[in-house]
């Protein structure tokens, strides 16, 4: 068994530290179900129809990753189960969702339209992702360079 000096040293790159946790197909998937309510294993497998084998290794690691709390609830006459919530970082995620959802509406369109929409709770109206400077001006995505901090990556 590999002790923790056997591992390979942790990233620096904050995308490839973050693609260890939700870089996985079905993990993306399990996060999009839970920003949009579901909380109950039976819900998650019956959505995304992942075998539960799959469904329980994926929401362990969520939860032992901080992205997911497991949370005791009791059915009466029925033992204890337990439901998944999304932590405050798991919340965060929505952002990464909502880009993927934009980047496929307009690189990977279905013919049938958006399974979904973006929209303001407060107002109803339509939101998209957008880089924003640090005066809060609009800053178009073709004027945005990814820059490395420092030589070492």
């Amino acid at each position: 068994m590999p002790t923790k000096t056997d591992r390979a040293p942790e990233p620096r790159c904050s995308i490839a530290r973050s693609l260890q946790v939700v870089g996985e197909r079905w993990t993306l998937l399990i996060i999009r179900d839970a920003l949009a309510g579901r909380t109950r294993f039976a819900d998650f497998r019956d959505s995304l129809g992942i075998a539960s084998d799959l469904l329980t290794s994926r929401l362990n690691a969520l939860v032992e990753a901080g992205v997911m709390e497991r949370r005791p609830y009791r059915e009466p006459g029925a033992r204890v189960r337990h439901s998944y919530h999304l932590s405050p970082a798991g919340e965060e995620l929505l952002a990464v969702l909502a880009s993927l959802q934009q980047w496929g509406d307009a690189n990977r369109p279905h013919e049938a339209g958006p399974s979904m929409l973006s929209r303001s709770r407060s107002s109803g109206r339509p939101v998209r992702l957008a880089f924003v400077d640090d005066a809060g001006r609009p800053v178009p995505p073709e004027d945005v360079d990814l820059v490395y901090a420092s030589a070492d990556r």
